[in-house]
């Protein structure tokens, strides 16, 4: 696999692989002693090399509403994803991000060959004073989501996603409720009416409606990963399941369910999942702590190819480390030419060429979904993607 890290970036790679004890030579394991941590840390925390930061980064930045990090990752860096040493994260601190809200100053403050972030409050950074300007550690955030704080991507890009997405794991598809019947022996059920379903309901009362689950297929060997469904409508449990007795039989009674929302009627074979609860975290963008490669399954929405915006579905998930707000590079297959030009024509293979960067928002144990921030080329599935 190419790889176009310069020299800073390897620094940050290869720490962030000694924290994880992945050798790069040969992927044997090794223990990481506390020395090698603690330096690892020191050095994650004293921002960036100048020459690693974009060529007209600014001063100073009021954020906007509207505004997402990784808009102001990319007005401050070359790499986006390098976001965390520009503030001085280390691992921990990632996971743990603090929140930035429109009409704070971001003062880009350079000193002994380095480069971080600092925050103060509007009008301050104007003042002159240093001491007006205030480090916000990243440990210092707001534990519950304030809806102010700006996004990590644009969040109208992925919503219908988040809205409308139904991915269960091989093993959960088989378990999940069925409508069974509605009432009146009608055969399409729109919102507002009543029908029945069996199953497991696991102690949920809101569920989302859905139909024809798709297996994700890994392109490498075949096998399904996942199960993904196109989304119907929504319900609630009106009424659990029961048994009533009929003559000498003991009948199961299906729930009850009140159809809340469609997008398209309900039909009987329809089956359910539980509304999930969302997390709205902000993600910080950062590189993976240890190489990461694997392909694009499908586009979503069944499109063909696609471009800049696109969400992408990934054969990579929680099991393989991904985590949310991973960064990473996309690659297409150098094609195989013929070189005419010596004494005899000969086969040969042209380098794979990156042409992309995808940014991770859900995870799931064995897919994740990704959303294109940047391409040369149409995407397809079958693409290659890996570590930046």
């Amino acid at each position: 696999m190419p790889s176009r890290l310069q020299a800073p970036a390897l620094l940050l790679t290869a720490l962030a692989l000694a924290s994880s004890g992945v050798a790069l030579a040969q992927g044997t394991r090794y223990p990481v002693t506390p020395a090698q941590q603690q330096a690892a840390d020191e050095i994650a925390t004293q921002g960036v090399p100048l020459v690693d930061l974009a060529a007209d980064a600014p001063d100073s930045h009021t954020v906007k509403q509207g505004d997402t990090l990784w808009d102001i990752s990319k007005l401050f860096l070359k790499a986006p994803w390098r976001w965390p040493e520009l503030w001085g994260m280390n691992r921990k601190d990632i996971a743990n991000p603090h929140l930035i809200y429109p009409g704070q100053v971001l003062r880009l403050v350079r000193r002994d060959g380095r480069a971080m972030l600092e925050t103060s409050a509007a009008g301050a950074a104007g003042s002159g004073i240093p001491g007006d300007a205030i480090k916000l550690k990243p440990r210092m955030r707001i534990a519950t989501l304030d809806e102010t704080a700006i996004a990590s991507i644009p969040m109208s890009l992925i919503q219908p996603f988040l809205t409308d997405a139904v991915v269960f794991d091989t093993d959960a598809l088989a378990t999940a409720p069925r409508i069974v019947a509605a009432t009146e022996g009608r055969v399409l059920i729109s919102a507002g009416e009543t029908a029945y379903a069996r199953g497991d309901f696991g102690g949920a009362n809101d569920f989302r409606i859905f139909r024809q689950a798709r297996p994700l297929v890994d392109p490498d060997d075949g096998s399904i990963l996942a199960y993904e469904a196109p989304y119907v409508g929504t319900a609630e449990l009106v009424k659990p399941e029961g048994e009533a007795k009929v003559g000498d039989e003991t009948l199961p009674v299906p729930a009850t369910l009140r159809i809340k929302t469609v997008r398209q009627e309900v039909a009987s074979g329809d089956r359910l999942a539980p509304v999930p609860q969302r997390n709205y975290l902000r993600y910080i963008p950062h590189a993976p702590a240890s190489p990461l490669s694997g392909r694009i399954i499908s586009l979503y929405g069944d499109a063909l190819h696609g471009g800049q915006n696109q969400i992408v579905v990934l054969n990579r998930g929680s099991a393989a480390g991904v985590e949310r707000g991973h960064v990473l590079s996309l690659w297409r297959d150098g094609r195989v030419a013929r070189d005419t030009t010596g004494d005899s024509p000969q086969t040969i293979k042209l380098p794979d060429e990156r042409h992309g960067v995808l940014f991770v928002f859900e995870v799931y144990e064995r897919v994740s979904y990704a959303l294109v921030m940047q391409v040369r080329e149409p995407v397809r599935a079958g693409d290659r993607f890996s570590e930046p």
